[in-house]
């Protein structure tokens, strides 16, 4: 999952960082990248915040966002943020 986030409200939004990794670890989720520098390449794009969270199925995914404590805290993010986010259904190539 790539999660890209503008930041409107801080307050807030420390209040839903604070709880929703413990959510997304409890449905297998992994963080792969978090709250670090993004540094643009190509086609204008410079995000505030990239965040990228592997799950190990889509249906863990879904299954995150769509628990009982997911969507208790998912209101903080959405009145703080602005938010644009995307599912990428596929494999880790091996090294």
């Amino acid at each position: 999952m790539i999660i890209e986030i503008t930041i409107l409200n801080y307050e807030l939004y420390a209040k839903y960082v604070e709880k929703v990794p413990e959510i997304v670890k409890k449905h297998g989720g992994r963080y792969l990248a978090r709250g670090g520098e993004v540094i643009p390449m190509f086609g204008n794009w410079n995000p505030e915040k990239i965040i990228l969270i592997e799950f190990d199925t889509v249906e863990n995914l879904r299954n995150c966002f769509n628990s009982a404590e997911y969507l208790e805290i998912g209101p903080f993010r959405e009145h703080s943020t602005i938010t644009k986010s995307i599912i990428v259904n596929g494999c880790l190539l091996s090294k």
